[in-house]
């Protein structure tokens, strides 16, 4: 099976697979002749064997999508909003019905666990649900005017053509937070997946397309380096909102270029989330939600817990129990059913994790957790206790399967160490004291805050941090505002 050549037609369910070694996956962009196009290999983070050929797209291929998504904007923008959202609750139903395999797909591309995966569809196709039906509450307004001949209205329209540029970290549910909104507004949408994840932005096209969704619409553009079309896409100025998921110095590089054609932007970028757990704590309860946020996905989250700091009377225990629970975790094989932890999704991304444990050793801490005989890409998770402030871990996002617990004695010092840092995305804490629970998640300056919730996210909430974490919110009826210009209609009446 060749899983190509389908990027303007409705496919057949006999052509959506997951990813073997020989399949080979074309960018979805109607009009794109593929017979000459170059391909990049796609390797297991498991294996490290090749598991698929995907388009190598370079400045002609992104022409060509900035084209069809100018020409999909004049016709989706007219498209009634409850159509608009009948084929967004259709794609929803096309993506639970093909959850095993956008699940598997994921497993296979960046190694995320296959529970894990399967809970990562639901989350993406919640997206599409809730915007299906946000698409029918885009409301506008009637103002009351001074003037008895003038009439004035507020009305809300379609920003225009997007880019959305996605993580690896989450394939699925980082594309439909950003492609459900802005087709729910009536804008086309292009999306330019990670190199390391581009299948499952395709299967989602394709699913789009199914259900009968227009191919311009919604296009996806791959390339295994991804700058030069990254590049002419932030120079066109028919694209008119970008959306990028990803590290800070690259979305400071992207908000800066984006000044040229004055284009939106929803930027979500780095995190260095702490973790307060106060002596209060029910420690068990505290450690299973550090547990949530600090391993799901092996660490690699720009929301999981980076710095945990335990108040001093309950350090010990606390530090204890956490360790056993890590210690129980399954590293193994992400297709097994048992495994908790899967591989990281490149070298670069393990050696990361393990300098971050080797330097925090080498400096004065202890690791609390048993090592494992792990090769390849895979990282021991770890505990480590008696972290001080120099050490990388507490300067840099780790992005791995590895917990620093600090110690602190008062509130005022918990909230002060845990907004020491430049980045603003997501914190937590842990009591049973309402009156700490409103003072502590008031004074964090983060823009998601848990409070004994270690995985705040879902559909219907605004998602998206402060400082260099970022601005714009992604989610809930705040997410689709920034897909949404705002226009001033001033009606004079005849006399």
């Amino acid at each position: 099976m060749t899983a190509s050549n389908a990027s303007s037609q409705t496919l057949a369910n006999d052509t959506l697979e997951a990813p073997a070694g020989d399949t080979v996956y074309t960018a979805v962009i109607p009009g794109l002749d593929d017979t000459d196009l170059k391909r990049y290999s796609l390797r297991s983070p498991a294996s490290g064997d090749v598991i698929a050929e995907i388009s190598d797209c370079g400045v002609a291929q992104a022409r060509l999508a900035a084209d069809n998504a100018q020409r999909g904007f004049e016709a989706w923008r007219k498209v009634s909003p409850f159509e608009r959202a009948a084929l967004l609750k259709a794609w929803h139903r096309a993506v639970i019905d093909a959850k095993e395999l956008l699940a598997l797909t994921m497993t296979r591309e960046m190694g995320k666990p296959i529970k894990e995966a399967r809970g990562e569809v639901d989350y993406a196709a919640g997206f599409l649900e809730w915007y299906a039906e946000q698409a029918k509450r885009i409301d506008g307004d009637i103002l009351p005017s001074q003037h008895p001949d003038k009439r004035l209205s507020v009305l809300r329209q379609p920003v225009g053509p997007v880019l959305a540029i996605t993580p690896w970290n989450f394939p699925a549910a980082m594309i439909t937070r950003k492609v459900a909104p802005g087709l729910a507004a009536g804008c086309s949408v292009i999306v330019k997946p990670a190199e390391q994840t581009p299948i499952t932005a395709i299967l989602l096209a394709r699913l789009w397309q199914q259900v009968g969704g227009p191919a311009e619409a919604f296009q996806v553009i791959t390339a295994e380096r991804p700058a030069e079309v990254s590049d002419l896409l932030m120079d066109d100025a028919r694209i008119r909102k970008v959306t990028f998921t990803g590290s800070t110095p690259v979305g400071k590089h992207l908000y800066a270029k984006s000044a040229a054609t004055m284009k939106r932007m929803s930027l979500e970028l780095g995190g260095h989330a702490p973790f307060l757990v106060f002596d209060d704590a029910d420690i068990d309860s505290a450690v299973a939600e550090v547990m949530a946020s600090k391993f799901r996905n092996g660490g690699q989250t720009c929301v999981c817990a980076n710095r945990i700091y335990v108040q001093r009377a309950i350090f010990d225990t606390f530090a204890e129990r956490l360790a056993a629970a890590v210690d129980d975790l399954v590293v193994g094989e992400p297709e097994s059913e048992s495994t908790q932890v899967g591989p990281l999704v490149s070298q670069a991304g393990r050696d990361k994790a393990q300098s971050h444990i080797d330097d925090a050793l080498a400096s004065g801490a202890k690791r609390l957790t048993r090592e494992h005989d792990v090769e390849g890409f895979f990282v021991a998770p770890t505990v480590l206790s008696g972290v001080t402030a120099g050490m990388r871990v507490m300067q840099e996002e780790t992005f791995g399967p590895v917990a620093p617990l600090i110690v602190f004695d008062d509130e005022d010092e918990a909230v002060r160490q845990a907004n020491d840092t430049p980045f603003g995305l997501a914190a937590y804490l842990w009591t049973r004291n309402l009156g700490r629970a409103t003072r502590v998640s008031e004074a964090l300056d983060y823009g998601i805050v848990g409070v004994n919730d270690g995985g705040p996210s879902t559909p219907q909430a605004p998602f998206g941090g402060v400082k260099d974490s970022g601005l714009g919110r992604e989610g809930g009826r705040y997410g689709i505002d920034e897909y949404l210009d705002t226009k001033f209609v001033s009606t004079r009446l005849d006399r």
